[in-house]
């Protein structure tokens, strides 16, 4: 039986369309969140930004991601569009394990109207393995469609991680399906919730990132601001 994991929720303050000055701000959040995961909020590194351009996971801008999860043990899974061999774009989350480029480690599958216009839905669920922890992973609309947990939790997963971008008014609803993930599959939940002004009409989002127990429990949470990150220990 795998041991305590450390899991922290971030909501990094955000610049549109620049890359390099959200990576740093990545990189500040994992040095400073003592966790050995953590989640960043969909789109993270763009800002939800619906025309920004695809991000390459070997992007040099990267770096301070990269030099942070070396240095700290951790693994980061920010939010990115990434492009597809055949020229499809997709709402990612990239895994960064220590030094080497990340990996796209999931493709959301569940598109707002808006996205599917310039989005294609990813293929399947997914999850990762940090330390003997089977980690599912869900993108913001994800969270919202029973069937998406019903099948991550079919993969045998232990947790659910999702990244979001809600408006200020939706973060009750963001806690109350986080809390229904958990008690129906037994889950523990990480979300990561974009905080501060980004795009797509958003001149407000909610914030209020959290972690629940397999019980429904909100044992840890940020408040609305920028910057604010929150961490608990996920036990067997």
């Amino acid at each position: 039986m795998p041991g305590p994991l450390s899991v922290a929720v971030a909501q990094p303050r955000c610049v549109a369309h620049d890359v390099a000055a959200n990576a740093r701000a990545h990189g500040a959040a994992i040095r400073g969140a003592g966790a050995r995961v953590v989640v960043f909020p969909e789109l993270s590194l763009t800002g939800y930004e619906l025309d920004a351009a695809p991000v390459d996971p070997a992007d040099p801008r990267l770096t301070p991601i990269t030099e942070a999860c070396a240095g700290t043990g951790t693994v980061a899974l920010a939010g990115a569009p990434v492009a597809g061999p055949d020229g499809a774009v997709f709402i990612a989350v990239l895994a960064f394990d220590g030094p080497a480029p990340p990996a796209v480690a999931y493709r959301k599958m569940y598109l707002g109207d808006e996205e599917a216009t310039r989005f294609t839905p990813g293929p399947e669920p997914c999850m990762i393995t940090v330390d003997g922890w089977r980690l599912g992973l869900a993108v913001c609309k994800d969270t919202g469609v029973p069937a998406h947990a019903a099948a991550t939790a079919a993969l045998g997963v232990d947790a659910y991680l999702a990244g979001t971008v809600k408006g200020r008014d939706e973060a009750a609803l963001q806690h109350e399906r986080a809390r229904a993930i958990a008690t129906r599959h037994r889950l523990w939940v990480a979300v990561a919730s974009f905080a501060g002004p980004t795009g797509d009409g958003y001149d407000q989002t909610a914030g209020r990132s959290g972690i629940w127990t397999p019980d429904g429990i909100l044992v840890a949470g940020t408040g609305p601001r920028p910057g604010d990150v929150a961490s608990a220990a996920f036990k067997k």
